[in-house]
């Protein structure tokens, strides 16, 4: 893999702590700032619903311009917002930030897969996809638990000041190491703009954009919220909230990694290993939480069944948009986030239920429980191998 794919990861890595270290500053964040936990798990749906609104709207106006300026754009736009955020005592404002950063993101992002998608062989997407989302998986190892132990140590604001400062090195990375060319090679030359976006109405496209954001959504609705149950159902110190989100992180970069060197020639035996396991999964997590090893084994396990899944169906995206070389990533980018801004939605309108802090792992399971129902009767789509889109 090129070098300047790993520059990506890194600016990736800064941006997966952000997204992800919610997870451990969420009681936090509602404590100071006086509003719900409930409330306070929204700020990672308004960073989702950012980016997917982002991820097309940046990704067409970027589409012409240097790619290197517009990915180092980003970064300083996302470390900015983080500054502000640390700043802000007020949660709207806060609330507006989430905002910001994620259109940075999602700028940064729609522009980063479909740049990586060019610095491989055409039948390697699913290994650069790897590449970058190991930046995500990574976050969640070392980033997020990092972040989650400043907060405990230091306050929720020191996370966000991290987040800053990790943006600088990423930055200097893509200002060095990404050339200052278009962020497609020869988009102006490329399918028009109408064309692209229209590989939208494209049927294949939309049911793995789905299958895709529904997989996210199952992590996100219970990532978001583990916090609370490792503290609360399973009963331990707050400092174990890093060792779960460690364990997620490790599990979710041993999946990618697997999942990313399978996804090109054979995504059916990913779906239909990692897909019944990750169903069981969540409702196992639901009835075991109150005991801590068996807590911490399945968080790590379904870290692992949750993004190898996940990162196959992301990497089917990017093969059924094929034909839009400067918009795929955006709808890649957009699927991602569709379901990490529902998690989070669905899993804190659960708290309320008899169930409490279990509820998003249940609803995790139905969300899973759906993607399985819908992908089976078109299983062709979804295990297609590489090649099968230029049959179409």
């Amino acid at each position: 893999m090129p070098l300047p794919l790993y520059l990506l990861a890194l600016a990736v890595f800064a941006m997966g702590t952000s997204e992800f270290m919610l997870a451990g500053l969420v009681p936090d964040i509602a404590s100071e700032l006086d509003v719900t936990v409930g409330t306070a798990g929204v700020l990672t749906s308004a960073f989702a619903v950012g980016m997917v609104v982002g991820a097309p709207l940046v990704a067409a106006l970027a589409r012409d311009r240097p790619r290197r300026a517009g990915l180092l754009g980003f970064v300083l736009a996302f470390a900015a917002a983080h500054a502000v955020g640390a700043l802000t005592t007020s949660f709207p404002v806060l609330f507006a930030t989430r905002v910001v950063a994620a259109l940075a993101n999602a700028g940064f992002l729609a522009v980063a897969l479909t740049t990586a998608a060019t610095l491989v062989p055409p039948g390697k997407k699913g290994r650069a996809l790897a590449v970058l989302l190991s930046g995500t998986t990574v976050a969640t190892i070392a980033g997020v638990p990092g972040g989650s132990v400043l907060g405990a140590l230091l306050g929720w604001r020191a996370a966000f000041w991290a987040v800053a400062a990790l943006c600088l090195p990423a930055a200097l990375g893509i200002l060095k190491g990404i050339p200052a060319g278009r962020a497609t090679a020869g988009a102006t030359d490329g399918p028009a703009l109408r064309a692209e976006l229209a590989r939208l109405a494209r049927p294949r496209l939309l049911v793995v954009m789905l299958l895709g954001a529904l997989v996210n959504a199952a992590t996100f609705a219970s990532f978001t919220f583990l916090a609370p149950v490792v503290t609360g159902t399973a009963g331990l110190d707050e400092l174990w909230v890093p060792v779960a989100l460690v364990l997620f992180g490790a599990g979710s970069f041993a999946g990618v990694t697997v999942a990313g060197r399978l996804s090109d020639r054979r995504p059916g035996p990913v779906v239909a290993v990692a897909g019944p396991l990750l169903l069981l999964g969540w409702p196992a997590l639901a009835v075991l939480a109150h005991r801590p090893v068996a807590l911490l084994a399945l968080v790590f396990v379904q870290g692992a069944l949750s993004f190898a899944l996940g990162s196959t169906l992301i990497t089917r995206v990017l093969y059924e948009a094929a034909g839009a070389p400067t918009m795929a990533g955006s709808y890649a980018t957009a699927a991602l986030n569709i379901g990490a801004a529902a998690g989070p939605l669905i899993g804190a309108a659960t708290l309320r239920t008899e169930v409490g802090a279990l509820g998003p792992l249940w609803a995790s399971g139905l969300l899973v429980a759906a993607a399985l129902l819908i992908a089976f009767p078109l299983r062709s789509v979804v295990t297609a191998g590489r090649g099968a889109e230029v049959l179409r």
